[in-house]
């Protein structure tokens, strides 16, 4: 099954243009090429206050999601050290 990739206003707006092109390139395809695909084999669930979200791992960046229905809803590319501080305000 290919998911249909939705993608929060902040990624395009903030999160992407941080990122250089060598690294930016590498996570276009592993959104394309395993997050489209298997989100459920290449992604890993988070805990507590992010239950019911899930993030992939590319380099030192985390792509955090959710899964729904045929969608998959990305909410942050963001470097592993803000990731965490900065995502739970997109929830809201």
């Amino acid at each position: 099954m290919i998911y249909k990739l939705k993608y929060h206003p902040n990624v395009k707006k903030s999160d992407l243009p941080k990122i250089d092109a060598k690294n930016r390139n590498r996570i276009r395809r592993s959104i394309e090429e395993r997050l489209s695909k298997h989100p459920e084999i290449y992604g890993k669930p988070l805990q507590r206050t992010l239950k019911g979200y899930w993030k992939l791992r590319v380099g030192d960046y985390r792509i955090v999601f959710k899964v729904a229905g045929n969608d998959i809803l990305i909410f942050g590319i963001i470097h592993r050290k803000e990731v965490y501080k900065l995502i739970k305000k997109r929830f809201s």
